[in-house]
């Protein structure tokens, strides 16, 4: 087992993230059927629950704050509870405001977790290894969200929708309460900065953060909704392609973050933004199901390589910035998610391509500035 395999905020950190994918993947698998079906909800209140959901995403900025008072892995572990309290809520609240409420619930552990996960992970694992064990993260996430939709798949002819919520509730939160009663924190680490950070020699990695959010947004909002709308692809086509989507990233994650290290962030991030200037175009003038599903599931593949983004900032960063600069991060990112939906959707009524071709071109931008990084690689 190599040495960073060791540690104990590794495999800390991999329990945490295998249930924060789960949480994520059992509400948003369940929660188009269990808000048409039971609580009768129409498109304007789904909108807006949306909208609900990506404000703790926004607001990530003040883990910098949360972290005076608790200690950064405290956090991550309780994080997870929180969202498995959101979960199990849930099904508890069957209306309008309850999902409001359990969805801002379950928004800000999910979020909460991903932005000090992030942190934790950049401050205990070196700059050789720290793309490997982010890999590897991603690489179980995606185990986590296959076996949920598959154990999902199996039991919802048989229990209740408030059944289902409560029991991936309960799971959840009581490993989220075993992860809190732990201590994997090494006092070797460098104390963090406990402030608001933003710096000029961190603006690349401010611009590729938001331009990630903005290319996630894309994908998030129209890629599916082009292939509904236009090509008719049914429940089960999305759901195939999203467990095949899983199946290839669980393979494909630890050769991402061996790539990193042996050639370095530019070359990886200059092959994602070129090749997505290229799937961006063919999605605004697709005419084959086929071929259009090949898109998806490259797209769904080069958004791994955004892990690079975060190691690169890490190989840039004063040590005792990371937990404020990933907090700052995440919530730039998420700024895309606030505007990108709206303006899209504008965009799509007057040419359903624009979006794409938008895309393309933030990519090109993105491929352009990429060549700024003057990082080199280090092998192993």
């Amino acid at each position: 087992m190599p040495d960073y395999k060791k540690k104990q905020m590794y495999s800390y950190l991999i329990v945490l993230t295998i249930c924060s994918t789960a949480g994520l993947q059992c509400w948003a698998t369940l929660f188009d059927n269990f808000s048409v079906n039971i609580v009768g909800l129409d498109g304007h209140h789904i909108g807006a629950l949306q909208s609900v959901r990506e404000i703790p995403g926004f607001l990530a900025l003040l883990v910098t704050y949360v972290i005076l008072i608790i200690k950064e892995h405290k956090l991550s572990a309780l994080s997870i509870i929180i969202l498995g309290a959101g979960l199990f809520a849930t099904g508890l609240l069957p209306s309008f405001y309850g999902l409001i409420f359990t969805t801002m619930i379950m928004s800000f552990g999910f979020h909460y977790y991903e932005t000090t996960n992030k942190s934790l992970t950049l401050q205990y694992f070196d700059k050789l290894t720290s793309p490997l064990v982010l890999s590897a993260q991603r690489s179980y996430a995606a185990a986590a969200s296959i076996v949920v939709g598959i154990i999902i798949f199996f039991i919802a002819p048989l229990f209740s929708y408030k059944a289902m919520y409560i029991f991936f509730g309960s799971v959840i939160g009581v490993c989220g309460v075993w992860a809190f009663t732990k201590n994997p924190a090494d006092k070797d680490i460098l104390p963090q900065k406990k402030q608001l950070i933003l710096k000029k020699q961190y603006w690349l990695f401010y611009f590729l953060t938001f331009m990630a959010g903005a290319r996630r947004q894309i994908f998030m909002a129209f890629a599916v909704f082009l292939m509904v709308k236009k090509f008719g692809f049914s429940v089960q086509d999305i759901t195939l392609l999203f467990l095949l989507n899983n199946g290839i990233n669980f393979f494909i994650n630890p050769l991402i973050g061996k790539f990193i290290v042996k050639y370095g962030e530019r070359k990886l991030l200059s092959i994602e933004y070129f090749f997505l200037i290229l799937v961006f175009i063919a999605y605004a003038f697709v005419d084959s199901k086929l071929l259009v599903a090949i898109l998806y599931i490259l797209d769904h593949m080069f958004f791994n390589c955004s892990t690079a983004i975060n190691t690169y900032f890490q190989k840039i960063a004063d040590p005792r910035d990371i937990a404020s600069s990933a907090a700052v991060g995440f919530t730039i990112n998420h700024i895309a998610a606030v505007v990108l939906p709206v303006i899209g959707g504008l965009l799509w009524m007057v040419d359903y391509k624009i979006p794409f071709l938008a895309g393309a071109f933030f990519s090109f931008i993105s491929l352009c500035l990429v060549q700024f990084i003057r990082i080199k690689p280090t092998s192993l």
